[in-house]
């Protein structure tokens, strides 16, 4: 009795302390005006990617200077994602395909069919240290009636190798990112505003598929993770849960949050993109 009692007093004091240091975080504003932004991603050279996916453009932004277009005519830019070399892949929903962009400039298509049919969307996407790609391939809207595929994917492309089917749903993934460790991939699913975790091994293959965090009061779209391995959940708001799916604390906005990712030098920065806006929330000032 004495033991559960103290255990008790102890989680609660860890839920006071994870409410007090992620209440400190200030959001603010950073731009406006877009149709529906997506895919923050921080470049370890010191700028942010987003998406405005119905304007069809790739948008940098330079802390210290105004938005700029990376590039017009984007093929439907969703989720982004930096690697290790600094190479950027982007979900490109109208061109059905996800590519990887060097830094002179070239784009190169690393994956648009499996099993020698189109993918339906590619929406987000994670890449590990050692350059294995996963990507979530839902269809929304009037992406259904062109679907050559008939389920929704969870994939897996190695750096060597075809793609690999991680799992088929007939509901919709979504959101995807991989714990600071390597070890755990985390997926959405909008329909069924839950959250799986799957276990990552040494080739980047998964196993253990499981729920870690169900019945979300809205439909999860894109996550992030900390240095913590804390789960940033966009859901309405930014929920944010630990690894093992407890939640620590909700972040609301007025506007549906669609993606989140850290950045600037020391990684405390969140932005956070929702509707036609971009949010930088930053932590412990």
């Amino acid at each position: 009795m004495i033991r559960a009692c103290r255990a008790a007093l102890l989680l609660a004091a860890a839920s006071l302390i994870f409410a007090q240091e992620f209440e400190v975080a200030k959001m603010q504003l950073l731009a406006k005006g877009y149709t529906f932004t997506e895919g923050p991603a921080w470049s370890k050279e010191g700028y942010l990617i987003f998406s405005d996916i119905p304007g069809d453009k790739l948008l940098k932004w330079v802390p210290g200077h105004e938005v700029e277009i990376l590039r017009a005519d984007a093929h439907g830019p969703c989720g982004n994602a930096f690697d290790a070399q600094g190479r950027l892949y982007t979900c490109e929903t109208r061109a059905r395909r996800v590519t990887r962009t060097d830094k002179s400039g070239k784009i190169e298509v690393l994956a648009d069919q499996f099993e020698g049919k189109r993918l339906n969307a590619p929406a987000h996407l994670a890449v590990s240290k050692t350059d294995h790609v996963y990507f979530t391939d839902p269809a929304f809207g009037s992406q259904v009636d062109h679907r050559e595929l008939d389920f929704n994917g969870v994939y897996h492309l190695p750096p060597k190798g075809p793609l690999k089917l991680i799992a088929k749903f007939p509901t919709r993934p979504n959101g995807i990112a991989i714990s600071p460790n390597g070890r755990t991939l985390y997926v959405t699913n909008s329909d069924e505003h839950n959250v799986r975790a799957y276990d990552l091994d040494r080739n980047g293959d998964t196993s253990n598929e499981r729920v870690i965090i169900a019945n979300l009061k809205s439909p999860p779209l894109g996550l992030t993770t900390d240095d913590k391995g804390n789960l940033y959940v966009a859901a309405g708001g930014i929920e944010i849960y630990s690894p093992d799916g407890k939640l620590l604390h909700s972040m609301p906005l007025h506007e549906q949050a669609a993606a989140a990712a850290f950045g600037e030098t020391d990684l405390k920065t969140l932005f956070v993109t929702a509707r036609g806006y971009v949010y930088r929330a930053r932590f412990g000032e």
